[in-house]
């Protein structure tokens, strides 16, 4: 089993190892997922929505409404047929939608008036069609920062005096986002419509309350003067009957950490957990029994921050405790009563060990398994950590070794980079890695390292990406390096290239024009070299909203003039993923001030051709190699 970490709309095609043919597509969701590729699967079909589609409201409709939208309005349908006009605001620029939340009598209603968000359409022509002779235009909807997003406005009906009661919307205008609690919106008794509300810009994420008056409130709110991760830290559960409780994740304290709330008072009953650690997801909530099933990232002392374990703890913040043992990163599976689950772990420098735990206690019952990795061929990597740029915060990383290494000889050094804030990139469970060993059996050293501004750290750690993502952690890099280098006379940190792809691309090409002192050759791959030319969703994230002076601080086409080095860029014709003309807007850049660069353009190919096309692969480490070794590489 091969783990790929990844985030939410991110699509990763499997190819075969001999021939590169597509034999499986996978589109990442909120949850980890299994896998299975068999033979005699169909072929692939390409997958065309859009990232901001995969999360849907979930309407509780019957079949049978009452209500139903006419001329862009809300109509109401009595049980003998009659017929009556509610609301007289909607138009075609802004109409009501089918989206009809029911108060548990029925009594009240609540819809969602809409302004759709701009056409922004991205123009493409597939020069090589393989169907036809002649080129292909094609085009696809894809948002960019500062472009206007669909805009809801949930409001308040009265089905017996059938009409709207006025709300006032202060507490949710400019809206990134609204969605109904858990789905449905109203609370038990039927008083009050609840809805998570995310401001555009994402430093303001609030729940808020109607009330079948037309009071509105804040039930509770986060607030930021960076970002709110709402993409992958966002969690809230409704917990009981009648109870008004909800569990909330938040960073307020620093960390991501659990808070129970008082949904009927707007105020925290206590903080469930605590510490210089997160929670990474809630594996299970138990309202009867009043306690949370959770993966942590840090809470173990002495282990690498970043390792997984289960721990369990009561809605009141009592009884944490780990229920996972072994220094590595842990996966679980419970029976189907619950009793007992196998808690598997490995890292980097250890197989996997397969344990069955007692789930009440973690006490070991019994070994399943247990790996080695006596099979290799090749050097097992070695973890390291070393201080960041502060000199203090630990950085984490590894480093793969060629297989018939001299220690009297000095190595090149490359680092395969990707930088993006949604995740961390350096794997923690074992896997063959088959990239880093084959680039490091032609002669380098690799390294992978995360950085500050990376995921699933400290709050403090996070922010560093905030409005400059240019900075890709190369400062703990490069310390990191120097740190490692200091003990290991084999790396020569004279030389020393980067590669990475989309986020990665973009901070590959950086590395040349913001830290040309240290690396002198980079491949970038399907980069957003301009953080404007990219998608929204994941671009405003952590750049923020409105579009400012940081995204031209950021980006690669504005600072083109500060090449140094040797840089190769990769991209394919038919990208979805980043907008190809990102990286044409860089060859723009760099033509106009008389930059020399090379350009691998892939007509027909799509996102991080530069990794899954074996032509393309050799054309990067051919580069790699001839400017990292001064003479060209073996056939």
């Amino acid at each position: 089993m091969v783990t790929q970490h990844t985030y939410v709309g991110h699509v990763w095609r499997v190819r075969h190892a001999e021939d590169g043919a597509v034999i499986a597509s996978f589109a990442a969701g909120t949850e980890t997922k299994v896998a299975v590729i068999k033979d005699g699967l169909q072929p692939p079909r390409v997958l065309k929505d859009h990232v901001d589609s995969m999360t849907k409201r979930q309407a509780n409709s019957t079949g049978n409404d009452s209500t139903f939208i006419r001329d862009n309005n809300v109509w109401y349908r009595d049980l003998d047929g009659r017929e009556t006009q509610l609301s007289t605001n909607g138009t075609a620029d802004s109409p009501f939608s089918n989206f009809t939340y029911y108060s548990p009598s029925r009594k009240f209603a609540v819809v969602f008036q809409t302004t759709p968000e701009q056409n922004h359409l991205v123009y493409q022509v597939e020069s090589s069609p393989r169907d036809q002779l002649q080129p292909r235009l094609k085009q696809f909807q894809y948002l960019k920062p500062g472009d206007k997003v669909q805009i809801d406005r949930p409001r308040m009906f009265d089905l017996t005096a059938k009409k709207e009661i006025p709300t006032d919307d202060a507490l949710f205008q400019n809206p990134y986002r609204i969605n109904p609690l858990s789905g449905v919106g109203w609370n038990e008794d039927g008083t009050e419509f609840r809805f998570v509300f995310n401001q555009r810009g994402h430093q303001v994420l609030r729940v808020v309350g109607i009330n079948t008056q037309g009071r509105v409130r804040a039930v509770l709110e986060e607030t930021s003067d960076t970002f709110i991760d709402y993409a992958h830290k966002l969690f809230y559960l409704e917990v009981g009957n009648y109870t008004n409780e909800m569990i909330w994740a938040s960073e307020r304290d620093g960390w991501n950490h659990l808070y129970l709330y008082d949904l009927e008072k707007g105020e925290v009953k206590n903080q469930i957990t605590k510490g210089e650690w997160v929670v990474r997801s809630v594996e299970r909530v138990e309202a009867g029994a009043r306690r949370v099933w959770l993966k942590v990232f840090g809470a173990v002392p002495g282990q690498d921050p970043y390792y997984a374990h289960l721990a369990r703890v009561n809605f009141d913040g009592s009884d944490f405790k780990i229920l996972t043992e072994g220094d590595g990163s842990h996966v679980w599976s419970f029976s189907p009563d619950r009793k007992t689950f196998t808690d598997t772990w490995s890292r980097m420098d250890m197989a996997a060990k397969t344990v069955t735990r007692d789930s009440e206690t973690g006490k070991e019952l019994g070994v399943v398994q247990e790996d080695n990795l006596d099979w290799l061929i090749w050097p097992v990597p070695e973890r390291f950590a070393a201080p960041g740029r502060d000199g203090s915060t630990q950085i984490y990383g590894l480093i793969f070794r060629p297989m018939d290494m001299d220690n009297s000889t000095k190595y090149p050094v490359i680092e395969s980079i990707y930088a993006g804030p949604q995740d961390f990139f350096v794997p923690k469970e074992y896997m063959t890695h088959t990239e880093a060993h084959h680039l490091a059996n032609e002669g380098f050293v690799v390294v992978l390292i995360d950085g500050m501004g990376t995921n699933w750290r400290s709050k403090a750690f996070h922010d560093v990406c905030h409005k400059n993502l240019k900075d890709a952690g190369y400062p703990d890099r490069i310390a990191w390096m120097k740190s490692a280098a200091s003990t290991r006379p084999w790396m020569d940190l004279d030389r020393v290239g980067v590669y990475g792809t989309s986020a990665g691309g973009q901070s590959a090409m950086a590395a040349l024009l913001f830290h040309n002192d240290f690396y002198s050759v980079a491949v970038a791959d399907s980069g957003c070299h301009d953080n404007r030319m990219d998608k929204l969703w994941w671009n405003e994230a952590w750049m923020g909203y409105p579009v400012d002076q940081s995204y031209e601080e950021s980006s690669n086409v504005v600072n083109a003039d500060k090449l140094k080095g040797n840089l190769m860029l990769v991209v394919g014709e038919l990208d979805t993923n980043v907008d190809p003309a990102s990286t044409m807007q860089v060859v723009n850049a760099l033509n106009s001030r008389d930059k020399d660069y090379d350009l691998l353009f892939m007509p027909g190919e799509e996102h991080g051709v530069g990794g899954y096309s074996s032509y393309a692969i050799r054309k990067r480490n051919e580069f790699l190699y001839r400017h990292l070794k001064g003479e060209e590489r073996p056939r």
